[in-house]
């Protein structure tokens, strides 16, 4: 058994497609609409056959309590691997992306920085000694 997709919730898929593309750096993968349904994903552009993001429009009121919930708290909506926190936190930075923690070691070798993806979800980046 393996994870294939896995989704979070955005409230503007456009909005959500720029900035994980164009800032985080993944590549789209599928892109159709049917109706006002629309199926978007993206992925690792170093496994493009890997665990696809689905960026499920946010127009579930229990999704939408949520997302809304957990982005209040402080708490995660994705994590994603990286090799080296501090070089990305100051790439994005710069790019003008807005971080709630800046890298910081929770344990012996692992280091994790926060930030806000502009559609509602705070997203975590991580290193960690194991990969």
């Amino acid at each position: 058994m393996k994870i294939s997709y896995t989704k979070i919730f955005v409230n503007d898929q456009d909005k959500a497609l720029k900035f994980y593309t164009e800032t985080l750096g993944f590549v789209k993968k599928t892109d159709i609409t049917k109706g006002e349904y629309r199926w978007l994903t993206v992925v690792s552009p170093e496994d493009q056959n890997g665990t696809e993001l689905i960026l499920e429009k946010n127009d579930d009121p229990a999704a939408k309590t949520y997302q809304k919930a957990i982005f209040e708290q402080g708490n995660d909506a994705a994590n994603f691997d990286v090799s080296d926190v501090q070089a990305e936190y100051e790439r994005l930075t710069g790019l003008g992306v807005k971080f709630t923690m800046e890298p910081t070691e929770v344990m012996e070798g692992v280091t994790v920085a926060m930030l806000d993806d502009t559609c509602g979800n705070l997203i975590q980046i991580q290193k960690t000694g194991q990969k």
